[in-house]
């Protein structure tokens, strides 16, 4: 499996690799004996005590609050212990965000749902998926913008100025006003410059005009576009002074 280098917008380096199928099976398997050994005994000790139980709305409401985790015990596990269950633990695996960031609740729950289609009711389907996706994802990872990574090769880390080619030693700001952007400001800018869409260059017209009068910015000899570039290097310039 590739390793995946990504630099967030906080300037951290975050460097991860894909789990392999095999260790992705595994912890599947290892998660599916604690259910079976978990469903068991409580069917076992259901059995036993059945006979106290004379009012059916009571059996009801102890079924559900017994077996319902059995069910729902992937989605409990990864958001309760940071994208792992007993069996991604011991293959050392987890569930991260494609950038490296960690999945929401509803992230979660996206996976947990469609593991109905990537599963063994739909012949396995996810392996398909895992096998052929970039990032061995299975088809719940693509939905939610999740992938299942090894931890023993997860490295996290701040990147440093010297990580980027356009700052120089003497590199020299062109606004000193960029330091006042946040970084909300800065990823629209960076999202519109990596934009390949048929109105890119209005968009870039359209957002160096505003970009120009957030600054006070007026009569600079650039274009749109090398205007843009200039105020986001400044922005991470200052960014990283510190780092």
């Amino acid at each position: 499996m590739s390793q995946t280098n990504i630099i967030t917008g906080q300037y951290v380096r975050i460097s991860q690799s894909p789990a392999s199928i095999v260790s992705r099976i595994a912890a599947w398997i290892i998660d599916l004996i604690v259910i079976i050994i978990y469903f068991t005994g409580i069917t076992y000790l259901m059995i036993e005590i059945s006979p106290n139980f004379d009012n059916s709305l009571v059996w009801l409401a102890f079924v559900m609050i017994v077996y319902l985790p059995t069910y729902a015990y992937p989605l409990l596990c990864e958001v309760f212990f940071n994208g792992q269950s007993l069996g991604k633990r011991i293959m050392k695996t987890r569930v991260v965000k494609k950038d490296g960031s960690v999945p929401t609740l509803g992230d979660y729950v996206m996976r947990w749902l469609l593991f109905i289609v990537d599963g063994p009711s739909m012949g396995c389907l996810g392996i398909v998926f895992i096998l052929l996706s970039k990032n061995s994802q299975r088809l719940g990872d693509m939905a939610a913008g999740t992938m299942v990574i090894k931890t023993d090769n997860y490295v996290h880390n701040r990147v440093s100025l010297s990580e980027f080619g356009y700052v120089s030693k003497g590199y020299k700001p062109f606004f000193p006003q960029a330091a006042d952007l946040t970084l909300k400001q800065a990823d629209v800018i960076q999202r519109c410059l990596l934009s390949e869409e048929r109105q890119r260059l209005v968009r870039i017209s359209r957002l160096a005009l505003k970009v120009r009068n957030t600054l006070g910015v007026s009569h600079i000899n650039m274009s749109d576009e090398t205007f843009l570039q200039a105020v986001l290097h400044d922005y991470q310039y200052y960014a990283l002074e510190g780092v």
